[in-house]
């Protein structure tokens, strides 16, 4: 199976026009001709089961035979993590935390941050292809880049976390998460957390955590820790 992804697509359709972007490749790339089924997502959970009406690299047309509505987690998984210096990097774990499924991503803008502006565009292309070749129906949220005190005056609901290297008083991730509630959970950039911001997170009511034994990279503790919040709740259920 292969998804295509176009968020315009909707339940009151009956057919659908790709772009031409999206139309060439299908045609010329794929080689796909008229009667060839495509699956399509809105990115909001639903899947159409569509048939190629006019196979036009330009205006590629199809015919939608059937939707699926895929329900939601019953919990959301909101990460926010600092950029990294090499944004490749950073882009990996977009990718890879997309794969596992997640809700919501917010790049964090910290003291110890040795990059500060990060190209969202290039950043949401590689969700929406992520999400797509893991035939994810609900596509991941990305948010503007934000100071890291900013970022805490947000509401929150549910679970709140703070992973840091501190040598402090700190839970294993995993024995505190608590199946099907929210949670929101911080990873800082290579210079980790300063002490100042550790102390406002712990105000803010965030809980801080341990990922493990060993020193993480940035782009590795977030997976880990998307990682135990999925495992945990798949668990459960």
């Amino acid at each position: 199976m292969q998804l295509f992804y176009n968020p315009t697509i909707s339940e009151a359709n009956s057919s659908f026009v790709f772009d031409k972007e999206e139309s060439k490749h299908i045609i010329k790339v794929l080689r796909k001709k008229e009667s060839d089924i495509l699956f399509v997502t809105n990115g909001l959970g639903l899947v159409f089961t569509t048939k190629i009406a006019l196979a036009s690299d330009s205006k590629c047309t199809v015919t939608i035979l059937l939707v699926d509505k895929h329900e939601p987690l019953p919990y959301r998984l909101h990460l926010a993590v600092a950029p990294t210096k090499m944004n490749e990097r950073y882009e990996w774990f977009l990718e890879k935390v997309t794969e596992i499924g997640i809700h919501k991503i917010t790049p964090i803008i910290c003291e110890h941050s040795e990059r500060k502006v990060v190209n969202i565009d290039r950043f949401q292309k590689i969700i929406e292809s992520a999400m797509k070749q893991s035939l994810h129906s609900f596509l991941p949220k990305l948010n503007e880049p934000i100071a890291f005190k900013d970022f805490l005056k947000l509401d929150f609901n549910g679970q709140r976390f703070i992973a840091h290297c501190e040598e402090t008083n700190k839970k294993s991730l995993k024995t505190v998460i608590q199946p099907n509630q929210d949670v929101t959970l911080l990873i800082g950039p290579e210079g980790d957390f300063s002490v100042k911001e550790i102390e406002l997170a712990l105000d803010n009511k965030f809980i801080p955590v341990t990922l493990g034994t060993t020193r993480l990279r940035t782009e590795t503790a977030a997976i880990v820790a998307g990682h135990t919040v999925v495992l945990t709740n798949e668990i459960s259920s």
